[in-house]
């Protein structure tokens, strides 16, 4: 019969585990407003045609759908997507709610918020396992 003898030490160092749960989810962030942003961006076709009446709008030059953006926050961690007023001007918030842009009347054809509800399923995998590796 053979006997071993083994000593173990486990080491916690609270300091490591919070700093790499914090880069975890900033990186699962990004990746999820990257996700997030891909969607809404596939589901505008480029048409000279209007689109039907709350289905996600048409873009006659791919304009809208290029300006859609995103960015992620450290501090507070956040995410901001959507399309970037600089170079749509508030087009994007007369498709998204309806209203007025330009002197004209928008019917409500949102996209972002349908882009959202697709991925919602699919989120919390994003973080799942992302702070393997990172102590």
């Amino acid at each position: 019969m053979i006997v071993a003898k083994a000593k173990i030490q486990i080491k916690y160092d609270a300091r490591k585990v919070v700093n790499a749960a914090k880069r975890g989810s900033i990186t699962s962030l990004g990746h999820a407003a990257a996700t997030i942003r891909l969607q809404a961006r596939h589901s505008i076709k480029q048409n000279p045609k209007k689109s039907r009446v709350g289905s996600p709008p048409n873009t006659r030059k791919g304009r809208l759908r290029s300006a859609i953006k995103y960015a992620v926050s450290k501090s507070p961690l956040s995410a901001v997507i959507g399309p970037d007023a600089a170079n749509v001007g508030a087009s994007g918030k007369a498709h998204e709610f309806g209203g007025r842009y330009k002197k004209q009347r928008y019917e409500r054809r949102a996209f972002m918020g349908p882009a959202l509800e697709k991925v919602k399923p699919r989120l919390p995998s994003m973080w799942f396992g992302s702070i393997k590796g990172g102590i």
